[in-house]
């Protein structure tokens, strides 16, 4: 897919970014952000992502300057499709035990599916009209959106493809999205997918702030996810009189509206409230280099804070190919407790303590016990502890939560992807004690 204009690196978030399209020079107004006349006869529009008030270090906005202001259109009303998106977390029983799912399946050939109608919601928890919460979400299409805008009212959207190259035109510019990147799409921005081909992957959708880089503390100032390969689109418009829909989603509901003319029609922005993506084989893993295991939380490329300093409403965390080194340690993930919850998927290869295969997902919820299956646990236990290659060939990631997760009835019951087996990957383990023996 060819993408239309330059990408930008985001050097650090916080800064003020501008670029306007080359087709028109000096789009971007002079010292001012509203003059009374904008260059070209564009219309200037700004989007808060967060409160005017809120600290210049935490406050996000940019300035629009377009071919018509984002108003113009019909009224909103309501859309009946896509029962599968929802943030009922009482439409389901609780269960507390471990899930299990096999790949999600794509739409069959003969039914076009864009990438808003294949959303499905797995889990969550919260409400959108508070502002506090997640939901967790996949998407199976095989369609691009035709004519066709969105924009989420009620959080960030941050999106894994698993299979097949998104090609997302947003106000700010076009983004072309592989497996291996993630794009964040911020609080009411409009976007549209496009896709050649089928295409799965993974959506974190979170309710309260933004997502950030985590705090670094003792690691320094350098390591984890860099600033500096964080990529913004350049600007980039079409200024197309044809019918278009624009789809919101709003508390939590569909409502779509009908304008006569492209919304990305934006020749020029300025601002820190944009689009962006990253490519996870950047990150730079920190791992322990003498015994035992450092906690999860080193590979934390991106995170949602809440207002509980050191606890996240969502992390984004990766487990990218690396060195094991630790001499005398079990060197999989140990088995754990946890009190937050942990939502995995797999983009490629194979997990190292489990069987999980990609475009399927586990979730393992609060103080739910969990770790590797039975074969690795006899593995690991014997392997020579010599310097190994971990996850080489493999990604994959976890969707963390300090939220109790539900589990929406779709993924349990409706899209019969469920392995009920899974908790059989534990049951061979074997009692090794021996009582006079150390």
């Amino acid at each position: 897919m060819e993408v239309q204009g330059d990408l930008k690196y985001l050097t650090g978030f916080g800064n003020e970014f501008a670029s306007e399209d080359p087709r028109c020079p000096g789009a971007l107004p002079k010292g001012q952000n509203n003059p009374q006349k904008c260059p070209y006869g564009l219309y200037a529009e700004q989007i808060s992502g967060t409160a005017f008030t809120a600290p210049r270090e935490y406050n996000q906005r940019t300035w629009v300057y377009r071919i018509r202001p984002s108003v113009m259109h019909s009224p909103f009303t309501p859309v009946k499709n896509n029962p599968n998106v929802t943030q009922d977390w009482n439409e389901n029983d609780p269960n507390p035990n471990q899930f299990r799912w096999k790949p999600f399946d794509f739409p069959p050939a003969s039914k076009s599916v864009d990438w808003i109608e294949g959303l499905n919601t797995v889990c969550g928890a919260g409400e959108t009209r508070s502002r506090n919460g997640i939901a967790v979400h996949v998407y199976t299409c095989n369609s691009p959106m035709k004519n066709k805008a969105f924009y989420n009212a009620d959080g960030d959207l941050l999106i894994v493809p698993q299979q097949g190259i998104l090609k997302v035109t947003t106000e700010l510019g076009i983004l072309e999205v592989n497996p291996l990147e993630i794009a964040v799409i911020p609080q009411g921005i409009r976007f549209s997918i496009g896709v050649s081909e089928e295409s799965r992957g993974y959506v974190l959708e979170v309710y309260d702030s933004h997502f950030q880089l985590p705090n670094l503390g003792p690691i320094g100032a350098n390591g984890l996810a860099n600033p500096r390969d964080f990529l913004h689109p350049s600007a980039w418009y079409e200024d197309q009189d044809v019918p278009f829909t624009i789809v919101s989603k709003y508390q939590g509901s569909f409502f779509q509206a009908q304008q006569d003319h492209s919304p990305f029609d934006v020749v020029g922005w300025h601002g820190n409230y944009v689009t962006y993506k990253y490519d996870l084989r950047r990150f730079m893993t920190v791992n322990s280099v003498q015994y035992d295991h450092c906690d999860p939380s080193i590979f934390t490329v991106l995170t949602c804070p809440s207002t509980k300093p050191g606890v996240a409403i969502a992390d984004f965390v990766i487990f990218p190919p690396r060195w094991s080194v630790a001499e005398n340690t079990f060197r999989p993930p140990y088995y754990h407790r946890n009190c937050m919850s942990e939502f995995m998927g797999i983009i490629s290869g194979n997990y190292e303590a489990k069987e999980v295969s990609p475009g399927g997902a586990t979730l393992h919820s609060m103080m739910t016990p969990h770790g590797p299956d039975a074969k690795c646990f006899e593995m690991a236990s014997k392997a020579e502890l010599k310097p190994t290659r971990v996850a080489e060939g493999t990604m994959s990631f976890m969707f963390e939560s300090s939220l109790g997760l539900a589990v929406t009835k779709w993924a349990e019951k409706t899209c019969h992807k469920l392995d009920p087996d899974y908790y059989k990957c534990w049951t061979n383990l074997k009692k090794n004690f021996t009582p006079n023996k150390p």
